[in-house]
């Protein structure tokens, strides 16, 4: 095991349904995957929200001015709306994950706008939910503490009174 730390240390994947920002606009669009339609993360029923990010994924929904109002182009009543160019792929992407040959795009990776923004992720998309298994496996002390309105027993023993009426 390496003691050399990375930028993707606690770092999230991004999925489709994550949310960007510009620091020079003012809108935050959703990624778009246009790279494929095959890796999910945290997803097995293959639901497009859960799609991959990767560094050749540079389009948003919705499509352009992606980020709204761009602070780099001023008028005298306010700003002009966003000209989205990317310079490249994203940057600081995940090399050590691979899709189709694409590095992944984490919470870390940044992607340069031509026109001067930096864009990066504001919601890596990805969220946790309680399985079966976590409340089996929970310590019921420990539950206890945390939030003393659960009866965790009484919980339990409904996810396994769940369970046996699914067969």
């Amino acid at each position: 095991m390496s003691d050399q730390s990375s930028a993707h240390d606690s770092k999230h994947f991004v999925v489709q349904k994550g949310k960007a920002q510009c620091n020079q606009g003012d809108q935050f669009p959703q990624y778009k995957v246009t790279t494929h339609q095959k890796h999910y993360w945290n997803d097995s029923q293959g639901i497009e929200d859960y799609l991959a990010v990767t560094e050749d994924d540079l389009q948003f929904n919705p499509a352009g001015p992606s980020f709204g109002q761009c602070k780099l182009r001023p008028t005298s009543g306010g700003y002009l709306p966003c000209i989205y160019a990317p310079a490249g792929k994203w940057q600081v992407t995940y090399e050590k994950v691979k899709i189709m040959g694409k590095s992944c795009v984490t919470e870390a990776s940044r992607l340069q706008c031509s026109v001067g923004g930096i864009i990066t992720i504001l919601d890596h998309g990805q969220r946790g939910e309680m399985s079966k298994e976590n409340v089996k496996n929970a310590d019921s002390k420990t539950i206890q503490h945390i939030n003393p309105l659960v009866k965790m027993d009484d919980f339990t023993e409904m996810v396994e009174e769940d369970e046996i009426d699914a067969y």
